[in-house]
């Protein structure tokens, strides 16, 4: 399903080269949960942003079920984003002046599926994260965790066969985070992949694999039952 093959990024910063990522080679297999795990600053939402074509590498391949995204235009990536992925962001990114169910009509809209369907479906998806009841309330209006519930329902809304999901948990307190990563393993139960930056290892060991990178490398994997004692092993 995705597959990064020796992939290189590096940026200037102050003149200076900065390796985001260095010679990342991974392949995840569809329906697979993976967490990236990691110090600040090694590279983990670097990794992502390339999975989901919305970063170009320096160096190296980034494949999407068999497609390599950045020997396609900026137009082409697009077209698979919309049919195969679906985001997750800490900071929610909800439209702050639209309701709930007009939030998760986004995508619908941009997907053109016709006016009619829209309401009824990104009602449904709202159902389904236990916001049944607050379809017409705004961001402001909804808790911490509600409002991220919304972000649930609009990625789910084109049916997305990958959820990047980039510390998806990090505003959350622990009950709701529980809750989160709950929707996020329904999500993976019913054959979606995942891919998960967190900083939390309460939601890592909640994944089938974690991995792990270290100033750009990826160092290391846990097993498919993580444990803190869990013992790493070099990725081939």
């Amino acid at each position: 399903m995705l597959r990064m093959e020796n992939v290189t990024k590096t940026y200037q910063l102050r003149r200076q080269p900065v390796t985001g990522l260095d010679q990342a080679t991974m392949k995840i297999e569809k329906g697979d949960f993976v967490s990236l795990v990691g110090p600040s600053g090694s590279g983990k939402s670097t990794l992502l942003l390339m999975l989901g074509g919305m970063l170009s590498p320096t160096s190296g391949r980034v494949l999407l079920d068999g497609h390599s995204l950045y020997e396609r235009s900026a137009n082409e990536r697009a077209r698979l984003r919309k049919r195969y992925i679906g985001f997750v962001f800490q900071t929610f990114n909800l439209v702050p002046y639209l309701t709930a169910i007009e939030n998760v009509q986004v995508p619908l809209y941009l997907g053109g599926v016709p006016r009619g369907e829209q309401r009824d479906h990104a009602a449904a998806m709202l159902e389904r994260v236990g916001l049944g009841n607050r379809l017409d309330h705004k961001p402001t209006e909804l808790s911490v965790g509600q409002q991220q519930r919304v972000a649930l329902a609009r990625m789910l809304a084109n049916d997305p066969a990958v959820i990047l999901a980039d510390e998806p948990t990090g505003n959350l307190d622990p009950e709701t985070a529980a809750q989160v990563i709950g929707f996020l393993e329904e999500f993976n139960a019913e054959g979606r992949t995942i891919v998960m930056v967190t900083h939390d290892p309460r939601a890592a060991q909640r994944a089938k694999r974690v991995v792990r990178l270290v100033e750009g490398r990826l160092v290391g994997e846990a097993g498919l039952t993580v444990h803190a004692e869990a013992t790493e092993r070099v990725v081939a």
